[in-house]
């Protein structure tokens, strides 16, 4: 297994992350919970799946977020030992549910061609567990299976031009076309049945469009442009980074973690409205206060990313690149501490999320807080399965 895949989760043990965590989780549909001793009144919590019970030792406030204020057992550190994370647990576990969605999207993926021969691979990597966990204001399996088929046709867009070999100097040739299936070209009618025919002989462009199709029976035409545009920043990033490996280039730390906000977990986040039913303004998405803390927690979780996958990247061929990687190279540091500062960089932006996003909680609508304590859920759940799923734990 990989290196990382024991790292556990502490929990922020102040006043702070309990305020944090009740103002995170106020939207209509709440109900009314005690208030926290000696503070002010806690908004009402949503009826969501319990988390596994803890001894009562342990235990701090419940509810959405809330997480974060209990305080997990230090364990003795020992040289190998992977630093911790500062991330709240995943809310919910129900592996029926998760097992539901990816039976579907399997499905899906070989109806579309995607993988075909490595299918026993994707049921393995179990990205239906990962909506599950990331969505656990969302029970309805067809609304997680729409997530779950965008995810999955944008990471098969990167691993089919960026990492099996097709070379970066076909990478725009291929993105391009990519974009086309998820805002279509409209083309002069002496050219469109042909162009509709290049379209569904690639099964990367068949992926992103039948997923977009799907989506849009729940997407309002904001939340679908919305997905568009996050698709089309995450594009961008593919092809910075094809740069990078066509010149043989290591960016500074800088440049790579401006890089980690455009190539980022954010168009799965952004879906977190559309799977949880209600719809977050366009206005509100766009503000650049909610902008600049969702960016943020988008990185963070990119970022969860660079650490479970660098031993499935250390086994592949050619130059890869992940936050500790960079770091060791360009601060001349040992790959030990590239990791650790990395995880520093992790929890100061987790923490910055977790207090500018209460802020706003505030003085937004009650839908905003409810995406952004979505965006909280799905930090959890994505560190949760990051740390189970043989896409990264097979070395």
């Amino acid at each position: 297994m990989s290196l990382l895949s024991r790292m556990t989760a502490p929990t922020a043990g102040h006043d702070v992350a309990r305020l944090v965590a009740a103002l995170l989780t106020r939207h209509p549909d709440h109900r009314a919970a005690p208030a926290v001793p000696g503070g002010p009144a806690t908004p009402a919590v949503p009826a969501l799946p319990a988390v596994p019970a803890v001894p009562a030792v342990l235990r701090g406030p419940t509810g959405l977020g809330t997480s974060a204020a209990r305080i997990a057992p230090r364990r003795e550190p020992s040289p190998d030992a992977v630093p911790e994370l500062y991330c709240p647990p995943a809310l919910r576990d129900d592996p029926a549910l998760g097992r539901e969605v990816n039976d579907r999207l399997v499905d899906w993926a070989d109806e579309t061609g995607i993988y075909e021969g490595r299918l026993d691979r994707v049921r393995a990597a179990d990205f239906g567990r990962l909506m599950m966990l990331a969505h656990p204001d969302g029970d309805d399996p067809d609304r997680l299976l729409a997530a779950a088929k965008c995810a999955l046709a944008e990471w098969a867009t990167d691993d089919y031009y960026c990492d099996d070999g097709a070379g970066p100097e076909l990478l725009g040739s291929h993105l391009g076309p990519a974009y086309a299936a998820v805002d279509p070209a409209h083309l002069p009618v002496r050219y469109a049945a042909a162009w509709q025919r290049e379209m569904r002989e690639d099964p990367v462009r068949v992926a992103l469009r039948t997923a977009l199709e799907h989506l849009s029976r729940y997407a309002e035409p904001s939340q679908l442009a919305r997905l568009r545009h996050e698709v089309a920043v995450l594009f961008v990033g593919y092809g910075q980074e094809g740069s990078w490996r066509s010149r043989g280039y290591m960016p500074t730390v800088p440049e790579y973690l401006a890089h980690r906000q455009t190539n980022s977990f954010l168009p799965c986040i952004a879906l977190a409205d559309v799977v949880g039913g209600y719809a977050l303004t366009a206005a509100e998405y766009g503000d650049p206060r909610v902008r600049r803390a969702v960016t943020m927690a988008a990185t963070a979780a990119t970022l969860v990313n660079d650490l479970y996958s660098m031993t499935k990247e250390h086994d592949a061929s050619g130059v890869e690149f992940n936050l500790p990687t960079v770091i060791a190279e360009r601060e001349r540091c040992s790959p030990r501490e590239g990791i650790e500062r990395s995880v520093e960089i992790h929890d100061e932006l987790v923490r910055t999320y977790e207090a500018e996003a209460a802020a706003l909680a505030l003085t937004g609508s009650p839908q905003l807080g409810r995406f952004l304590a979505g965006v909280w859920a799905w930090l959890g759940g994505n560190r949760a399965w990051h740390s189970g799923s043989p896409r990264y734990n097979s070395a």
